[in-house]
């Protein structure tokens, strides 16, 4: 049987913890059952924690495992495949590791544990104790009599959420989570006071690190840390990292004050060989892990053995980074050889490439042992020097040099140097001198290998790097240097000051330095302060630099170092302070450069809204004619579709339809245009509106500055007109708001603008129908439009008629053939026009208030009249009177009426006595209107001046 490891460690100072070794076999056995149960048990017998992976395989029942009962802790996985007994007793495991995982996947895998014939197999994996698996997944398939085990809710033992977890045939849960939220899923009871120390895992029996059932990291001396402690630690007296002297090493999860004799140390943990870049040292009775000074020691068999009597192309690459050759040489080694320093025997050569003319291929070789001969040279014409730089001790056995023509410099090397016993030299010829092959002048007298003053066996002055050199860089050049005590030149630490005229440092460190280039820590050189360094005692160490660039320690309560000694001065609080002095000014440029692209982008949609308003309220499309021999109209209204228009609110109705508040968004467009839309909708089913009429296209193509263009036409079962939105609302609301602060000017203007109106739609053939100020709508202070013309046309094309109703007929603004006779012409709407500026002049007054409307035919028949405004001067009544009269064809047209009213507005103050306001003097314009002087802007420039 193999030998077998088992490790004792001192945990505390009354626990012993029995380690062994694991096993990475896999499903493989060694030998029979019998041999197979044995090697287990002579390997497990009495242990508590399993360094690796506990692999349980290929075992008959009737088998006795009680030696496993110990077993606490596996570092690896477990492993339970192809068994036939009914129970393994693991009821003190507590913790698997998973630091190597079976398949790569799973930390604990148990399958195929039952006879192909036959009723035994596992029952149980009586895992009582298992509560955590720190890496990898579970695996448990295909065990026919395994009870209860499937069931756990393996999720709650996983640390991993990520982690596999392969069970075929999940049943019902049989258990649940009790811990707090807060607890991090340990705990040893169910409030969150009683939660589990960071550091436990496999749950815990109290709050502290040392009540842990398990560790998570580390276990030191029964409590459970992150890490153990460091081997070094922050001096704080002489400013250095020094040895810990209660350090501790890693060996697996465990903190031990020494590492087991097979094992060696590697910084802060216990390891079974050195890495690559180490090699075995040992200090103090202890075997270390240290860097190698160039390569690491790589010993190589010479030639002599029967397998290897030359070197050449079939093995010269075995030569590669060897440092030791354990034999003879006798073939050149070309540049493999570079990195050899000790040859065991001797170096023979008696043939070399002619491209080669010394052997610097062994410029490395430090030591010859040799034995009867040490070194041959011999027959070789076209070497020239030796070339054996690094040369420094020939052990034993003589040196042979013999028959090489060319050779020179060998005879200036003062072989006493390396070598006690007697040389032997055939054919020595002086050729130095005679060829002028002389040493290098600062090569000292002990000679030269060649010629340059890197081949000298020694200096006259100094070296740098194996080279003579006459001085070093003491007072000047780059790096700064002094003087070893073989005359070697040293650079001084990087972080030593360059001094002129003296020396920049006197030895080799940072604590020798003169001065120091960037700060100082205590007699110590360094590019930065310590920051976070621990000091083995009172935790992390931080310190800042002063003015005079030394290292002083931070405020005790600063945990992220900072940049004074006080409290504030702490890099949270500067941080804090950094981060409230860029942010404000920052956050003010952000506000403003965010107001300055909303005004940009609000100003934008202002531009392109005006840009559309404009568009598509002061321009209109052309229709073609509607027939071959007709006249093409100028069409300003728009052909719409339901969808364009979206109705906000209702604005009122009248005797043709109703008014809404509305949008329009034109197709192809983003901007929302404010319209008024009204709805046309014949209650009695004689008219619809589904084709586009010829007295649309008429209402369509009108265009004045006193009347409100049209601006679409939406067709359908009931006929939407839309038209700009009047944000004044209408001129009889207008006046009624304002009636104290109304001047003679401003109304006599209206009554020429209306009746400037009613004359462009009397040229047009258009008769309105239903004239009132609540029609008249006001654009702005001075200037009005009228509104709701040809509306009854619209619904009653032929007869002119429509059904009159008590509430919605305007009896009272009609003339009285209209009313008896059923007759609209233009005639009649100078009638109309006669009662709106009555109800301009009365300031909103209701026609004949007290009379009912179906009183007033009668009344007018008789002569009555509506009396004469308080305001008006006889002229102006006179002028209504006349469109009263009951003879249609002795009224006034439109046409005198705007040429009456525009003299009066030449004079207003004659005609129009308002006594709540003294009016101010008046200035003719050019074009016959009068406007106030102060008190009153402008007319905009679109309006037009009557």
């Amino acid at each position: 049987f193999p030998s077998l490891l088992v490790i004792f460690l001192p945990i505390s100072a009354h626990v012993l913890s029995v380690v062994c070794p694991g096993t990475q076999n896999g499903l493989s056995s060694t030998g029979s059952q019998e041999i197979q149960y044995n090697l287990i048990k002579d390997r497990y017998d009495g242990c508590e924690i399993i360094m690796g992976n506990l692999e349980i395989t290929q075992i008959e029942s009737c088998r006795d495992f009680s030696f496993l009962k110990a077993i606490r802790e596996v570092t690896g996985y477990v492993l339970i495949a192809m068994n036939h007994f009914q129970e393994i007793p693991l009821g003190q495991l507590r913790v698997i590791r998973g630091n190597s995982l079976y398949e790569r996947r799973f930390a604990l895998s148990v399958f195929f544990n039952y006879p192909k014939d036959g009723s035994n197999g596992l029952r149980q994996l009586g895992l009582a104790n298992l509560t955590e698996i720190l890496e990898g997944g579970v695996q448990i398939i295909n065990n026919k009599y395994l009870n209860y085990g499937p069931w756990v809710f393996w999720r709650d033992i996983i640390r991993d959420n990520g982690a596999l977890i392969d069970i075929q045939h999940n049943g019902e849960k049989v258990t649940k989570t009790v811990c707090a939220p807060q607890c991090n899923g340990r705990c040893f009871g169910t409030s969150p006071r009683d939660c589990c120390h960071i550091e436990c895992a496999a749950g815990c029996k109290g709050p502290l690190d040392v009540d842990c059932f398990a560790c998570r990291h580390f276990n030191d001396s029964e409590a459970c840390v992150p890490q153990c402690p460091q081997t070094l630690i922050y001096n704080k007296q002489t400013f250095q990292m020094e040895t810990n002297p209660n350090a501790k090493y890693q060996y697996g999860s465990i903190c031990v004050s020494q590492c087991p004799t097979h094992f060696v140390v590697d910084g802060s943990s216990c390891v079974s060989a050195c890495p690559p870049d180490k090699m075995e040292v040992e200090r103090d009775g202890q075997k270390q892990c240290e860097f190698c000074s160039g390569l690491c020691p790589k010993v190589c068999e010479g030639t002599g053995a029967e397998h290897r009597q030359t070197v050449d192309s079939s093995n010269i690459d075995s030569f590669i980074n060897c440092t030791k050759i354990q034999g003879t040489i006798y073939r050149p080694l070309l540049e493999v050889f570079h990195t050899v320093r000790e040859i065991t025997d001797i170096l023979n050569i008696q043939s070399w490439p002619e491209e080669l003319n010394d052997l610097s291929v062994f410029s490395s070789l430090t030591t010859i042992q040799g034995r009867r001969f040490s070194l041959m040279v011999m027959r070789i014409h076209t070497l020239t020097s030796l070339g054996l730089r690094s040369l420094r001790e020939i052990s034993d056995g003589s040196v042979y040099i013999s028959q090489n023509a060319n050779l020179c410099y060998h005879h200036t090397v003062n072989w006493l140097q390396l070598f006690r016993v007697c040389l032997s030299f055939s054919h020595v010829v002086a050729c130095a001198v005679a060829q002028g092959h002389v040493c290098d002048p600062l090569c000292s007298d002990s000679g030269c290998w060649g010629p340059g003053p890197d081949q000298c066996l020694s200096c006259r002055n100094y070296s740098r790097e194996g080279t003579c050199v006459g001085s070093c860089h003491f007072y000047t050049g780059a790096p700064r240097e002094f003087a070893g005590p073989d005359g070697e030149c040293v650079a001084c630490h990087p972080e030593c000051k360059h001094q002129t005229g003296t020396s920049s440092c006197t030895a080799l460190g940072a604590d020798k330095c003169l001065a120091c280039a960037n700060l100082q820590d205590g007699p110590f050189c360094m590019s930065s302060c310590p920051t976070g360094v621990n000091d083995g005692q009172t935790g992390l160490i931080f310190k800042y630099p002063n003015r005079q660039g030394h290292c002083e320690p931070c405020h005790h309560n600063c945990t992220q170092g900072c940049s004074g000694p006080g409290l504030n001065d702490c890099l949270e609080a500067t941080r804090l302070a950094v981060s409230i002095a860029l942010g404000l000014p920052a956050g003010l440029v952000l506000c403003l450069v965010l107001f300055f692209l909303g005004v940009l982008y609000h100003r934008g949609l202002a531009i392109r809204r005006k840009r559309a308003m404009r568009r598509y309220l002061e321009s209109g499309e052309s229709f073609e004619p509607l027939g071959p021999g007709e006249k093409g109209t100028k069409v300003h209204a728009r052909i719409l579709r339901p969808a364009d228009l979206k109705k906000i609110k209702s604005l009122g109705f009248g005797v043709f339809g109703t008014v809404h508040k509305g949008v329009w968004t034109p197709e192809g467009e983003t901007v929302k245009i404010p319209v008024s839309i009204k709805t046309i909708q014949d209650s009695s089913g004689r008219q619809t509106f589904t084709e586009i009429t010829d007295h649309m296209l008429s209402m369509g193509s009108l265009d004045h500055p006193y009347i409100v263009r049209l601006l679409g036409i939406c067709p359908g079962l009931s006929l939407q007109l839309v038209t700009q939105l009047s944000s004044q609302g209408s001129l009889l609301e207008h006046i009624r708001h304002h009636k104290n602060s109304m001047d003679p000017q401003r109304l006599l203007n209206w009554c020429v603008q209306i009746a400037k109106g009613m004359y462009y739609l009397e040229e047009h053939r258009m008769v309105h129908r239903n004239l009132a100020a609540r029609n008249i709508l006001l654009k702005n202070d001075y200037q009005v439009q009228i509104s709701d013309y040809g509306v009854a046309d619209l619904l009653y094309p032929d007869d002119k008629k429509y059904i009159y109703t008590d509430t919605k007929t305007p009896l009272k603004w009609m003339a009285l053939e209209s009313i008896l006779f059923r007759r609209y012409t233009h005639q009649s709407d100078v009638w109309s026009y006669g009662v709106t500026v009555w109800e301009m002049m009365s300031f909103g007054a209701e026609p004949y208030a007290s009379v009912q409307p179906q009183e007033v035919p009668s009344l007018l028949e008789k002569g009555e009249r509506l009396s004469q405004p308080h305001i008006c001067t006889i002229d102006v009544y006179m002028v209504m009177v006349k469109c009263w009269m009951i003879d249609e064809n002795i009224r006034p047209t439109f046409k005198e009426l705007a040429s009456d009213f525009t003299r009066m507005a030449r004079d207003p103050p004659r005609y129009l006595v308002i006594k709540v306001r003294l009016l101010s003097s008046f200035r003719l314009e050019p074009t016959g209107l009068w406007w106030p002087i102060s008190g009153s802007s402008q007319p905009s420039e679109t309006h037009e001046k009557v």
